[in-house]
């Protein structure tokens, strides 16, 4: 299945790893991926995950799929480009509310690298 349908059609719970250029490792929750221009993209506020990408452009999104079992994927991503406060992200955010409108956000673009399961190898 192509990872823009499986995303769209699999309801779960979304984790995006990441490591600062010392090896310093954070793990954030996120939700489900967009798909645009071809890219890998999430939306993000300036914070640790945000801040280990700019010194370390490789990332993990692992997604636990809902229901019995261990499903799911997980994604390597590599960061290509982001755009912060641009007029699109408020057009792609899912949830509507914003706690903090005045915050800084940003899209950023991931190039997919490899897929692998959420358990085992293939």
């Amino acid at each position: 299945m192509e990872l823009k349908s499986y995303f769209e059609s699999t309801d779960g719970t979304g984790i995006l790893s990441t490591a600062d250029s010392n090896g310093n490792v954070d793990a954030a929750i996120y939700s489900r991926p967009l798909f645009l221009e071809d890219k890998i993209a999430f939306i993000m506020r300036d914070r640790l995950t945000h801040k280990n990408l700019e010194s370390n452009p490789h990332a993990v999104y692992m997604f636990i799929e809902d229901g019995p079992g261990y499903k799911g994927k997980r994604i390597y991503l590599t960061k290509v480009k982001e755009e912060k406060n641009s007029e699109r992200i408020a057009s792609l955010k899912r949830r509507k509310k914003d706690s903090n409108p005045d915050e800084d956000k940003f899209l950023v673009f991931f190039e997919f690298n490899s897929e692998r399961p959420l358990v085992g190898d293939n």
